[in-house]
């Protein structure tokens, strides 16, 4: 299995997972005299395996993200990366939409606020990291689709 693979039953398992946990909610309890619409035993055997798939597809994925290099990384280190770029980049948007903020007055008395950053400097450098952003995206999917997982 390639890792992209499992990283999609990854996703697909935390879905069911969700969808079971609202199926055993809505039959857990009911009016006496009435029955369940689905045998919660059974959800609850369901949702034990799914989360045993889970946490064993979870471990060697981590594995596998730990070991594989790629350009004198681990894709652990390409992920936090990542991560860590597009908090940076959205930060940085947020700043830079504040200090965009146009304040108008009434009157010319008024107190006239004014940006003390260049926000066409610091938009530059957010379309820099986004562009940073998409190749390291575009690198992982790469490697995702290349590199096996480890069983």
């Amino acid at each position: 299995m390639k890792l992209a693979e499992a990283l999609q039953e990854r996703a697909d398992l935390n879905r069911k997972i969700e969808q079971l946990q609202d199926r055993l909610s809505n039959n857990v309890l009911v009016q006496e005299g009435e029955q369940t619409a689905e045998d919660p035993e059974k959800l609850k055997d369901e949702l034990d395996s799914a989360i045993l798939r889970l946490a064993a597809l979870i471990a060697q994925i981590n594995q596998t993200n730990c070991t594989t290099i790629v350009e004198g990384r681990t894709l652990t280190a390409l992920i936090a990366r990542k991560d860590a770029l597009s908090l940076k980049i959205r930060l940085y948007k947020e700043i830079a939409s504040t200090a965009s903020q146009t304040t108008y007055r009434a009157r010319n008395t008024e107190i006239k606020i004014k940006s003390t950053i260049s926000v066409a400097d610091w938009q530059a450098e957010i379309d820099q990291m986004s562009k940073e952003l998409r190749l390291l995206d575009n690198q992982l999917q790469q490697s995702n689709w290349n590199t096996d997982l480890i069983e």
